[in-house]
């Protein structure tokens, strides 16, 4: 089965993973055990949630990660700041770069907005180079959108 082919059967199977009816912790938290789950090459995946100034650490799947991230630092802070999905092939040539694990050599993290709010960001690791490309970009913008679309956050986001 293809990169291609799991993303599909996942973007099908979302509307039985995430339903709206839950608390957004557990829609966090089964969606990073789903993309940790299905992709092998994933050697993290979980999200950072926003509080307005900085963000921090939440539902994961994978070893322990850093807890607070600032805008100023990072892919994930990059990401946040200019709201932009950042595909990273070798993290170790990207300034600023925080290693929680020394163990990752490429990176993706995809921004969570809604309606101009920015909610947190969607971190995926992989100690393979070069391992995220344009099928996960444009594949995982499009379950970020439904996530975001279905998931209600509350307000002190």
């Amino acid at each position: 089965m293809t990169k291609k082919d799991i993303y599909k059967q996942l973007i099908n199977d979302l509307p039985h993973i995430i339903d709206g009816k839950n608390h957004y912790l557990t829609s966090l938290a089964n969606l990073s055990a789903e993309l940790k789950l299905r992709f092998s090459s994933f050697s993290w995946a979980g999200f950072y949630l926003y509080d307005g100034d900085k963000l921090f650490l939440g539902p994961f799947q994978g070893k322990p990660a850093c807890e607070i991230i600032t805008l100023d630092r990072g892919v994930c802070g990059k990401s946040a700041r200019e709201q932009i999905t950042i595909v990273v092939p070798d993290v170790h040539k990207f300034p600023g770069h925080i290693a929680c694990d020394g163990g990752s050599n490429s990176e993706i993290v995809l921004p969570l907005v809604k309606q101009g709010r920015l909610l947190g960001v969607l971190d995926i690791d992989s100690y393979e180079h070069a391992n995220f490309d344009d099928v996960d970009k444009v594949l995982l913008e499009r379950v970020v959108r439904y996530f975001i679309e279905v998931v209600t956050f509350p307000d002190f986001f």
